[in-house]
């Protein structure tokens, strides 16, 4: 039922330096018994996903996939018990299925996609599914409200592939920072482009350089760290840079992007070129 997804992996590369340490490979970090990072869970990559602003289309088996551009919710909602409430026009193929379908079971896959919201080459960062069974909302007064009943799970991003069980999704919350993830990349990327070039500083290639790298732009975001993509004459990679403590808003993500830049400066003042 579910689809993989095609991120762009990341190169081996170690970012080090006060505000931690971390080696990418192939977009994984390293195992468990060697490093254990703080990074989100799989359900609540999942869940950050359905509930952001990641594009969505709802699949439902054997309707005319000439109507799946009538499939995209208007608006999506996650109950406490991990329900996906969806909304859409009253007349759209899903709410007609949906009614239809009345007492027999209804399957449906809403399927994300997330893209980053800077311009980088291979845009799509990942995608998620959660699959379970379609029926109308009967609790909202508003019409085309759906309710999808999750029985699986599963997300494909620059973690990796992993699957995610209901009782996960439905425990799991989203990201704090993914509601402004878009807003502050973009910033970043806009306002502290020298900044970010620093941190090529806290990569080490096994040579005690940087790599070279001639275009840094911030990737991704959430309350564990920074994914920067690297670009160069020599190719290009991702790396990871942790927060000393994961954030809870704004105002501790100020602090630990300042503490992140004053690492990158002094490891530039500091390295083999000094």
């Amino acid at each position: 039922m579910f689809r993989p997804g095609n991120p762009m992996p990341s190169a081996d590369h170690t970012a080090t330096g006060a505000v931690g340490e971390e080696r990418e490979e192939h977009g994984q970090p390293r195992p468990e018994e060697e490093y254990a990072p703080s990074r989100p869970t799989a359900a609540e990559r999942a869940r950050t996903l359905v509930e952001g602003n990641a594009s969505a289309v709802l699949v439902i088996p054997g309707l005319d996939l000439a109507e799946q551009h009538l499939m995209m919710p208007v608006e999506r909602v996650v109950e406490a018990e991990g329900d996906v409430l969806l909304l859409f026009p009253p007349d759209s193929p899903a709410v007609r299925a949906a009614t239809h379908a009345e007492d027999d079971e209804l399957t449906a896959v809403l399927e994300i996609t997330d893209v980053a919201p800077v311009a980088v080459p291979h845009r799509i960062r990942g995608r998620a599914w959660v699959a379970g069974w379609l029926t109308k909302a009967r609790d909202r007064t508003r019409p085309g409200w759906l309710r999808l009943e999750i029985g699986e799970g599963s997300v494909d991003d620059l973690w990796g592939a992993e699957h995610v069980e209901p009782d996960e999704f439905a425990a799991a919350r989203p990201d704090p920072l993914a509601v402004h993830e878009a807003e502050l990349l973009q910033h970043l990327a806009s306002a502290h482009d020298d900044q970010l070039s620093w941190l090529c500083a806290l990569v080490d290639d096994g040579t005690g350089r940087c790599p070279a790298a001639d275009d840094a732009v911030p990737l991704a975001l959430d309350r564990y760290g920074l994914r920067m993509r690297f670009a160069g004459r020599g190719g290009g990679f991702d790396a990871r840079f942790e927060f000393p403590v994961p954030v809870a808003g704004i105002d501790d993500l100020r602090r630990s992007m300042h503490a992140l830049f004053d690492a990158a400066h002094a490891a530039r003042q500091d390295g083999p070129d000094a």
